[in-house]
């Protein structure tokens, strides 16, 4: 990744820390998940997925949080490390 670059939490590899910068979801979900830790600004750490690689656990400050993959495709996040 260049400074700047975004990418969506499903590209995320297993241990990698990023920045949530924009969740991209109606607002009830938007709600849900930033009850557990996942909201702009937040750090996101992608834990891995389910057998079937639905749904993805990521680990944040509260909780960690199992996201549908189609959720979590729409959370745009940056390298934690560009920082």
């Amino acid at each position: 990744l260049v400074l700047g670059d975004v990418m969506r939490a499903t590209e995320l590899k297993r241990g990698q820390c990023a920045i949530v910068r924009c969740l991209h979801l109606k607002e009830g979900d938007r709600r849900r998940l930033s009850e557990l830790g996942i909201s702009p600004g937040k750090t996101l750490i992608y834990r891995g997925a389910a057998l079937l690689r639905d749904p993805l656990l990521f680990e944040t400050k509260e909780a960690l949080v199992a996201v549908r993959r189609k959720d979590a495709q729409q959370i745009e996040v940056t390298d934690e490390t560009l920082y």
